[in-house]
């Protein structure tokens, strides 16, 4: 089983199924498809909090560069549609990639681009 933890405010877009993917940089050993999931917020703190368990469906390489209007890619496939922008961007628990982007550069100041993974889970389940 491996764990994810995230902010608290990505604990009830989680809950409520419209946030199934993280976006994180490549370490040592991610989820595997098929691979139990536990999500938690706080993790390692006094405050850790299950969201809940799922099971991860992929692992994809992604690339992302918030420069200008920005560029995704997805295991070398361009998002080109704005429309496709924006899905990529409320999937990952977010209200428009505009609020992604403001997010990134909040959390990461001065880095325009990120190379990691993109994994995907499925519903919750007990």
């Amino acid at each position: 089983m491996v764990a994810y933890s995230f902010k608290s405010r990505f604990a009830a877009p989680i809950q409520a199924g419209t946030k199934r993917q993280t976006i994180r940089a490549d370490r040592k050993r991610h989820a595997k498809p098929g691979e139990q999931l536990q999500l938690y917020t706080g993790m390692r703190t006094k405050q850790c909090k299950l969201i809940g368990r799922s099971t991860c469906v992929s692992v994809d390489l992604v690339l992302l560069n918030f420069a200008d209007y920005g560029v995704v890619r997805i295991n070398g496939i361009v998002l080109f549609s704005d429309a496709a922008m924006q899905e990529f961007a409320r999937r990952d628990g977010f209200a428009s990639w505009a609020d992604m982007r403001s997010f990134w550069h909040e959390n990461h100041p001065g880095i325009e681009q990120f190379e990691g993974v993109i994994i995907r889970w499925s519903d919750l389940h007990a």
